[in-house]
């Protein structure tokens, strides 16, 4: 019998996506203070990738704490530009001066993933995306925040490609779940290898 796959992840998204790509398994949220983690990382110099990859390795090894015998996800995402990292904005006006900071530059998403069973790592990696941010005025992004409302505060970014976000941008380098939050097309090859779906 196969074991059970489990996405340490309330995100809305990936378990969407996950879904989508006709994966069962179930969402359990780990129970860790990712902003301490991330701080930690941050203060060691951790490159924003790393972060991402070792925040979803911490998520997928506090879910196995309780769950050994199920093959548990983990996933995480960073945002950066140059050498700053980025977090969700805490409100609008942070939103704001976030896609100000990235007018006519282009930044980063870092995608991290890790699968754990029994509180072993069996599996992690990082994919990326570049992406150009067209140059923008803040009255613009006035009128383009209070048109989508505050759900732009669950992304890291304060923009959602998938809406009107996509309004924002000249050009975008790298795969659609790579944005999305979960490097999808590399999950399903390992989970090919490990034999846990169909190949």
């Amino acid at each position: 019998m196969k074991p059970d796959l489990i996405l340490a992840s309330s995100s809305a998204s990936r378990q969407m996506l996950m879904r989508n790509a006709g994966l069962s398994f179930s969402a359990e949220p780990a129970d860790i203070d990712e902003r301490a983690i991330d701080a930690q990382l941050e203060k060691d110099g951790s490159t924003p990738d790393r972060i991402a990859v070792e925040l979803a390795k911490a998520k997928a090894l506090a879910v196995s704490a309780t769950r050994p015998d199920a093959i548990v996800l983990g996933c995480d995402q960073t945002m950066s530009l140059g050498t700053t990292i980025y977090h969700k904005p805490k409100d609008m006006a942070e939103a704001h001066s976030n896609l100000m900071s990235l007018s006519g530059k282009t930044h980063r998403l870092n995608c991290g993933a890790a699968l754990v069973k029994n509180g072993e790592v069996l599996w992690e990696i990082v994919t990326i995306a570049d992406l150009t941010v067209r140059d923008l005025n803040a009255e613009f992004v006035d009128r383009h925040l209070e048109r989508v409302g505050p759900k732009v505060l669950s992304s890291v970014g304060a923009y959602q490609l998938e809406g009107e976000g996509i309004q924002l941008f000249t050009a975008i380098e790298g795969d659609y779940f790579t944005i999305l939050g979960l490097p999808l097309l590399q999950l399903l090859t390992k989970l090919r290898d490990l034999d846990l779906i169909d190949g």
